[in-house]
């Protein structure tokens, strides 16, 4: 660690303290942001983490869905993205405009949002659901029909574990959806003893494939779990790092060149220096909205 990086983790360090703040850190993030986080885990939960405490100001080293969530659940608290640009290809393909429409088109339909979708869509569902719980959440549901969005690959995972219809938007994860079936069989090959473990997000060809088909936290959980010491994970690089940290006595591959969310790695430990020094970028959701999301959140978490 170089002079300046330590100095700016000191810096930030004495920030926290100064603005009662605490650091958010999503496991996709560069392994530098994960080790200042006070909370590493994945969206959901880390806002959970971050209401639960007696902080004024949450500063979130993810994408701005995460940090409108983390807002939703925690509305008197100051929430900071460090990274104004901190995008998701995957939440903005779901339009508000499209989703009513879509509604009326299947009045009889409950309306299932994934975590990864920004306030306004979550304000407009019925319920809302993660990788993790997405089939309990549907199951739950009375409605034989279900509208799942945004993302098709883990409607398609769900689609096959349930006999309710599910209707599926059009949207999918950059950095999941990308990885083909070959390229997951070629590391098998080179690898034979490892288990695979992919997240739903990837196409139905890779899933179709995988040992084990699960979320960052359960992916964290199998790595601690699982008798086998080498395993193939498909998900973004940040999890696969952090995992090699975790548990250095297993092997953990991923497809060549790995798969690496851009948004994901715009946060620097100079931008959350900054965020809690000039108190950028703050994230704010309109009532009206906040709490009709809150409500489809609070339905889940009540599950």
């Amino acid at each position: 660690m170089g002079d300046t990086t330590r100095q700016i983790i000191e810096e930030i360090a004495e920030l926290k303290k100064k603005r009662n703040a605490v650091i958010l850190a999503h496991n996709y993030q560069r392994m530098e942001v994960q080790k200042i986080g006070d909370f590493v885990g994945d969206s959901l939960d880390l806002s959970r983490k971050a209401s639960r405490t007696d902080a004024d100001i949450i500063v979130f080293c993810g994408v701005y869905f995460m940090a409108e969530s983390a807002k939703i659940l925690s509305p008197k608290k100051t929430v900071l993205l460090p990274e104004e640009s901190a995008g998701c290809i995957l939440a903005d393909s779901a339009d508000p405009w499209q989703l009513k429409k879509l509604k009326k088109a299947h009045p009889g339909a409950a309306v299932v949002s994934y975590i990864n979708c920004y306030a306004e869509i979550k304000a407009l569902s019925d319920i809302c659901c993660t990788s993790a719980n997405a089939l309990k959440v549907v199951e739950s549901l009375p409605h034989e029909e279900i509208i799942m969005l945004p993302d098709k690959n883990l409607a398609s995972w769900i689609q096959k574990q349930t006999k309710k219809k599910i209707i599926k938007w059009d949207g999918v994860c950059c950095v999941h959806d990308r990885i083909k079936p070959e390229e997951v069989i070629g590391v098998k090959n080179e690898h034979p003893n490892a288990v695979i473990i992919a997240h739903p997000e990837c196409r139905e060809a890779v899933v179709a494939i995988a040992d084990y088909v699960t979320g960052t936290t359960g992916m964290l959980n199998l790595a601690a779990e699982l008798k086998e010491k080498e395993m193939i994970i498909i998900t973004e690089i940040g999890l696969v790092e952090r995992l090699r940290e975790l548990h250095p006595e297993k092997i953990f591959h991923t497809v060549k060149g790995g798969m690496v969310c851009k948004d994901m790695k715009v946060t620097t430990l100079e931008s959350v220096r900054n965020s809690l020094l000039n108190l950028e970028h703050p994230v704010e959701v309109e009532e009206e909205i906040r709490v009709k999301a809150f409500a489809a959140l609070d339905r889940m978490l009540n599950l």
